[in-house]
């Protein structure tokens, strides 16, 4: 069942309730993230995720959001419109780790993938590259079952360097930075990207060199 605030979301007691639902689903996330990648560690030696970053967003900015799509700001509305209250950050090494990491969390069986945005593929106009999840997980209370929305964002490195330094320049110039500005910003873009590719590259030679090793031990 999708969540919805009990008492149609009026009282102010339902934003208590909105902030446990989704700090629980953060956690619920944070837990699958932790196993699979112990698993991957387990049976492949090596681990996709370097690091993991949640958060839960504000009241301030969840009604900035509101506004902006013309919607009134309730707390209905907050769960019913806005699907990034509960986001997580998935920072991995390669490019290669993001679709095995994607994969791996769509085969979750309590885990409904809604919708998948992959600026890696197509990166925005500004530059940012990233894979996006919106996925709904269940969360078990003490008197019903209900489906919370989870973004789920994943990078490398490097890409989430530039998105940190490109949310910074959006927020300081409130969207309309200095367009020479914007261009060095791009420019940066295909750099990450050129050195994506190129750690991903030197990465599989080593791995190659190691493979030819172990098969000369045997």
């Amino acid at each position: 069942m999708e969540f919805e605030p009990r008492n149609g979301g009026e009282e102010v007691d339902s934003w208590k309730e909105v902030t446990l639902i989704y700090n629980s689903a953060l956690k619920e996330i944070g837990t699958k993230l932790e196993i699979l990648n112990d698993e991957f560690q387990h049976v492949h030696r090596y681990n996709p995720i370097e690091h993991i970053k949640s958060r839960l967003k504000t009241p301030e900015s969840i009604v900035k959001k509101l506004k902006k799509y013309g919607y009134e700001s309730t707390i209905s509305n907050m769960v019913k419109y806005i699907n990034d209250i509960a986001g997580v950050r998935v920072i991995c090494s390669f490019t290669s780790d993001i679709y095995r990491i994607a994969e791996m969390i769509a085969n979750q069986d309590d885990i409904k993938v809604i919708s998948i945005k992959d600026y890696i593929e197509n990166p925005k106009p500004s530059g940012y590259k990233s894979y996006h999840m919106l996925v709904t997980i269940p969360i078990f209370l003490s008197d019903r079952i209900v489906d919370a929305k989870v973004e789920i964002q994943i990078r490398t490195v490097a890409m989430d360097f530039w998105a940190s330094l490109e949310h910074k320049i959006h927020y300081k110039f409130e969207g309309n930075a200095p367009q020479e500005i914007k261009d060095e910003l791009i420019e940066c873009a295909h750099m990450v990207s050129e050195l994506d590719a190129r750690m991903l590259s030197l990465n599989e030679r080593v791995k190659n060199i190691e493979d030819g090793e172990k098969r000369n031990d045997k």
